[in-house]
């Protein structure tokens, strides 16, 4: 049921079904804690043994196939970011196999500075595979593919992704600090061009934050939740909106699932914004506010449906996108492209 509503936008769960999370909760635009959602799933239990116990049931279906991880030295305190001059990153890429990664962790969990070290997004079914047949989350249906995350106390700038999430905490504590999309302004988005893992992150020091240099992070602060998460417990983080997380234990582990709505077609937003960049951008003021009024009206459809005045059958790429009209609008596109 519903327990109560915290900060603005942030509804917790003591329990929750497939049925209620599809009706109240997904695609609404705002974040849900889901207390305990999977207290039960075996991969907790051997969490709360201890960190061994934890290594020791991963291993049952570790195949030792590489997954991506990061280290970053004790300098940067947990925080993977960008280097000073924003030329590179303060950690190195190196791939690990899942057994190996979490006999290091153990092996400077002890050390009062250790090295960063974090595997991100590791692909269950191709790494772990059946760990998702006994660890099972009732709310989505079985072809969304779980990932994990498992690492030290590490710090994660904040960053949105172009699906929505669900975040399952299964070992250790984390504190997530989600900010809604229209933010974006207020917390001071790094280089398109280069990335820590293929999306922009903020580039806000969370602990000591420069408001003389990002005067208008205290406006994000100002609109943020932030949730502390047990093992066991899930969050829900709708569709691009922001989040820092940090992991605040020796070993840590989050597996999360990622989904989002069909597309009329396989492109993605992200090239239309590039494009946008690219043709819009700079313009004189004027020619952009003229175009600012057509994506308004053709692609955000301000006013409505922007060919609702035409009969159904005219309003070509107005109207539904089939697979048709997905193919011309392609086509166009691609013409103007080439002729320049």
């Amino acid at each position: 049921m519903l327990e109560k509503s915290g900060q603005i936008g942030l509804v917790e769960y003591d329990a929750i079904d497939a049925a209620r999370f599809r009706s109240e909760v997904k695609g609404s635009g705002r974040p849900a804690i889901f207390h305990g959602l999977v207290a039960g799933w075996p991969v907790v239990a051997a969490g709360k043994v201890s960190p061994q116990a934890l290594a020791d049931y991963l291993r049952r279906f570790d195949r030792g196939r590489p997954v991506g991880a990061m280290l970053g030295p004790p300098r940067i305190d947990g925080r993977f970011s960008y280097n000073d001059d924003l030329t590179g990153f303060n950690f190195k890429r190196q791939s690990v196999k899942i057994s190996g990664a979490m006999d290091y962790l153990l092996s400077i969990a002890g050390e009062e500075r250790p090295p960063a070290f974090a595997i991100q997004s590791a692909q269950v079914w191709e790494t772990l595979p059946g760990f998702e047949a006994e660890n099972v989350l009732p709310l989505l249906p079985a072809d969304v593919e779980p990932r994990v995350w498992i690492g030290n106390r590490v710090t994660v700038a904040a960053h949105h992704d172009p699906s929505e999430n669900i975040a399952c905490v299964v070992a250790g504590r984390r504190r997530f600090t989600l900010f809604p999309p229209e933010q974006i302004a207020n917390l001071y988005v790094g280089p398109f061009e280069r990335t820590p893992a293929g999306t922009t992150i903020s580039l806000v020091d969370f602990d000591v934050p420069d408001f003389e240099r990002f005067p208008g992070f205290a406006e994000a602060m100002a609109a943020a939740i932030e949730v502390d998460l047990e093992p066991g417990d899930a969050l829900y983080i709708p569709y691009m909106w922001w989040h820092h997380v940090r992991s605040l234990e020796p070993v840590n582990m989050l597996v999360n699932f990622w989904w989002k709505a069909p597309p009329p077609s396989k492109d993605h937003p992200m090239d239309a914004l590039m494009h946008a960049m690219l043709t819009v951008r700079d313009l004189p003021e004027a020619y952009r506010s003229a175009w600012k009024a057509h994506f308004d009206h053709y692609v955000f459809e301000a006013h409505g449906p922007a060919g609702a005045h035409l009969p159904e059958a005219q309003r070509g790429v107005l109207g539904a996108l089939d697979p048709d009209k997905v193919k011309a609008l392609r086509d166009a596109l691609q013409n103007g492209l080439d002729r320049r």
